[in-house]
């Protein structure tokens, strides 16, 4: 069981536990969350999970080998224009960062062609990379001690240097 102050991620975002208290209907414990990427919101989950939706942050040695994975992860290949956006749904919503990490380097590789060929950035890509973003960058940040900015920065001087390496 969570303690107040602890994180989780609830869903696909980052919270900290305010408190835990007992819900006065049923007697059963809840969780008090603030997610830290909106702080105005609370929300009310069943300490019990029981639909699966609380997950434990990812231990900083956990992130550190993600890290290290990033540039072999694959993007996502051979996808119709018209088929995309729910290839991004259905990566993004399933919680798996290795996912979000094909979301951001697809993404970001399809807006650099369309920009090298002179035309406007894609809308879908650019509102599922900066949610694939947000909710990657937002968990390592709490596994790593970072900041948002921080960890983005990190990650990407680990990856351009773990790149760098392999090529040398």
């Amino acid at each position: 069981m969570y303690k107040e102050n602890d994180y989780l991620v609830y869903k696909k975002d980052v919270c900290k536990v305010r408190k835990v208290r007992k819900n006065k209907m049923n007697e059963k414990d809840y969780y008090i969350l603030i997610p830290i990427n909106d702080e105005s919101l609370i929300i009310e989950a069943p300490a019990d999970n029981r639909m699966g939706f609380i997950r434990n942050v990812i231990s900083k040695e956990a992130a550190e080998k993600l890290i290290k994975k990033i540039p072999e992860i694959e993007t996502l290949e051979n996808i119709d224009d018209k088929y995309i956006e729910k290839t991004y749904k259905e990566l993004l919503y399933n919680g798996d960062l290795e996912d979000l990490i094909k979301i951001i380097k697809t993404t970001y590789l399809r807006n650099d062609a369309r920009i090298k060929s002179n035309k406007k950035i894609s809308d879908k890509d650019k509102t599922y990379f900066e949610k694939a973003e947000e909710y990657l960058y937002n968990e390592l940040s709490i596994s790593l001690g970072m900041s948002f900015d921080e960890t983005k920065t990190y990650i990407i001087d680990k990856v351009n240097e773990l790149i760098k390496w392999s090529e040398d």
